[in-house]
């Protein structure tokens, strides 16, 4: 480790924008090194030894008392509404608005909680949240559009740039709408979903290099019980989202799903799948943003019908505390594996976003394993053994 403190602009809002081992968040963006020497009253053996901790200061977001037109700001955008980046704001929040509707609906009682914020650096987001509700244990629709100047090393692995490339600051932009829904019945699926945009334009006193951009994101079922109509209905709708696009991205992008919400240490996959993606910017740009647009849009027609059919249905002591035993398997993926979450808590990020992807409550019982032919044992063997649904 080089002796050097860091002051690091960490993430407000978290989420992963890279699929490999390494990843940034929409945030980090300013890095400065300088050097070392210990001071000379120091009496710390720590200090005596020559051992260095890194000082990590945080660019804390500031609350704002009314949600902004957009979050954009500048000449160019400013002008712009035609451009990728105000598109993609206007499609994020629209979504957020939409979601929100059909799951105050749905509960029938209970509302939204906002916080709006934004970044000193460029950008802000809005992050709402429901919890104890009729319906909803916990709800959470965040979005955010933020933008900077990114640490060279954030950079390298973001695109896997070289490590003898120029280390010089690269200007960013990112946005993106992330979504965690947990329901209170057990027969009710929980429900994850996010889509993001991703730019980097060349640094200043480096005109040579490329411009880049990606979108990722992707819509997933987690039931604690099988209903197999709600896994095929579920499934149907992200297959019909894909093919207007291309015949291939429902089952590159289901596998893609099955691989990465997978949990090493106990051999199975958090849920039932459903469409994963990172890193697309191998086809047009256009056709993506209304690809991103369509998964969007998909949400709700995916997922209310499924709610209303499980909402009320009655059930057991034993069926509600294997739900929160399958909330523990969420927990778990969600603070080991999922990168953006531990990339967030690593780098100091706003913690309520980082952490609204939880739920309220879930259970852990020692060596539990469910009677096999059961209910219970049917859904683990579907985490454990992938299958097709449609």
């Amino acid at each position: 480790m080089p002796c050097a403190n860091s002051i690091v602009s960490a993430p407000s809002y978290a989420f992963p924008f890279r699929s490999g081992s390494a990843c940034i968040t929409p945030t980090a963006i300013a890095l400065t090194k300088r050097s070392w020497k210990p001071p000379i009253e120091t009496k710390s053996k720590s200090m005596r030894k020559g051992v260095v901790r890194a000082t990590v200061s945080i660019e804390k977001e500031s609350p704002e008392a009314e949600r902004p037109e957009t979050f954009l700001r500048g000449v160019d955008e400013a002008h712009s509404s035609s451009s990728v980046r105000a598109r993609f704001e206007k499609m994020i929040r629209e979504a957020q608005d939409s979601v929100c509707a059909a799951l105050e609906a749905v509960d029938g009682g209970a509302k939204f909680k906002e916080d709006v914020w934004s970044r000193p650096g460029g950008g802000g987001g809005i992050s709402r949240v429901l919890q104890d509700g009729v319906v909803w244990e916990k709800a959470g629709v965040n979005v955010s559009v933020v933008y900077g100047v990114m640490p060279p090393d954030a950079y390298r692995a973001a695109k896997g740039a070289p490590t003898d490339q120029k280390p010089v600051p690269v200007p960013f932009f990112a946005a993106g709408i992330s979504s965690v829904l947990h329901p209170k019945n057990p027969f009710a699926p929980t429900l994850h979903f996010n889509y993001r945009y991703f730019e980097t334009d060349a640094p200043k006193d480096a005109p040579g290099a490329p411009r880049q951009w990606w979108f990722g994101g992707g819509t997933d079922l987690t039931p604690a019980y099988i209903f197999e109509e709600d896994v095929k209905h579920f499934h149907s709708v992200q297959k019909s989202a894909c093919d207007k696009f291309d015949p291939t991205f429902y089952p590159r992008f289901k596998k893609w799903c099955d691989d990465y919400f997978y949990i090493k240490h106990r051999g199975e996959r958090r849920g039932l799948g459903g469409i994963f993606f990172d890193d697309l910017n191998d086809y047009d740009q256009e056709m993506l943003l209304s690809f991103a647009t369509e998964c969007s849009n998909s949400v709700i027609p995916a997922y209310i019908p499924i709610i209303e059919k499980r909402k009320d249905l009655p059930f057991t002591e034993h069926q509600k505390a294997w739900q929160q035993l399958r909330r523990g398997r969420y927990v778990e993926f969600n603070l080991v594996y999922d990168r953006g979450t531990t990339f967030g808590l690593k780098t100091g990020g706003r913690i309520e976003s980082i952490l609204v992807s939880l739920p309220l409550t879930a259970r852990w019982e020692y060596d539990h394993k469910p009677e096999e032919g059961s209910e219970e044992w049917k859904l683990l063997d579907a985490c454990i053994n992938p299958k097709e649904w449609i």
